[in-house]
């Protein structure tokens, strides 16, 4: 798979949505409590497309123990014209954690970013897929990650040092330090607290928020939406209900879909920070199951 065309179609697949030639419905959530496990299910047609697509994925957390992936999934792919299933792909979750980091790249490239050096917060899959991503659209020279347990941000640093092998990658003491020394950060934590404050982020900087997809989740403190130059979301009504955005209600109105950006980008304060909230839309796992498929095919 190349990496430099999904992220080319994963800008197709979020203009697409934001032009209104989609039917994305809400993502449907279920929660095993017993394994304090999600299981989020998504879907989208395009309007005159061949297919539509519904994806199943799941997060297990328990599966640590069991020496097994936390992730994974798996999407359906149907003709448009008679229903009939024409793929099943069996990605284990491979393809949601892939278009998620390609979306956070493709803004990162849009807002014409030009930074050496980005900070992660969060150890696991999607982690190294930012590091990977954001290694297609910037000359990286440092990686600043930062996590809960010092041993998987040891493992974790390892392996950014072999999917970005140009940056040199340090491990920071807090999401604070993170901060303080990278102006381009993604969050991609499981967090139900704010990580980081206003007051944690220097000025000019990028944050492109991962984590939150569902209800209660929560990555960033509400003021820095609130003080943000520019509020990015993938979906403004997936994000009311399940990203930051959720606990920043009072900037739904300014926050600018990243499609209508892609075409047709606002005047804003590039010296302020500018957000993005991504929620994971069903249309990104439909283009992307689309791009697979017709290339085996």
């Amino acid at each position: 798979m190349a990496y430099p065309d999904l992220i080319n179609c994963m800008r197709d697949a979020l203009i697409a949505q934001s032009r209104g030639e989609c039917d994305t419905p809400m993502p449907m959530h279920l929660d095993i409590a017993s394994e304090r496990a999600e299981v989020h299910m998504k879907s989208s047609y395009r309007r005159g497309g061949k297919y539509f697509a519904m994806k199943v994925a799941t997060t297990f957390p328990g599966n640590v123990a069991r020496d097994l992936p936390t992730g994974n999934g798996m999407v359906l792919l149907a003709s448009a014209e008679t229903g009939e299933p024409v793929a099943m792909l069996a990605d284990e979750g491979h393809l949601t954690d892939l278009r998620t980091a390609a979306v956070a790249a493709m803004v990162t490239r849009e807002l014409g970013r030009r930074d050496e050096s980005l900070g992660i917060l969060g150890t696991g899959v999607q982690a190294r897929l930012q590091a990977r991503m954001h290694a297609e659209v910037l000359n990286l020279r440092q990686i600043w990650i930062w996590g809960r347990s010092v041993e998987r941000a040891l493992e974790c640093s390892r392996d950014l040092a072999i999917v970005a092998p140009g940056a040199e990658v340090h491990i920071a003491g807090s999401p604070r330090e993170v901060a303080q020394r990278t102006r381009l950060i993604v969050t991609t934590t499981s967090s139900r607290q704010a990580l980081l404050a206003a007051a944690d982020v220097q000025a000019g900087s990028h944050l492109c928020a991962v984590g939150a997809d569902s209800t209660g989740k929560q990555e960033l403190d509400p003021v820095v939406l609130q003080q943000a130059s520019l509020l990015l979301v993938d979906s403004r009504r997936q994000c009311e209900k399940l990203g930051e955005l959720q606990h920043a209600p009072g900037e739904w109105e300014r926050a600018v879909e990243i499609g209508a950006f892609c075409e047709t980008p606002p005047a804003w304060d590039g010296a302020g920070v500018s957000v993005c909230d991504l929620t994971g839309l069903g249309v990104e796992d439909l283009y992307i199951a689309e791009y697979c498929y017709e290339r085996l095919n």
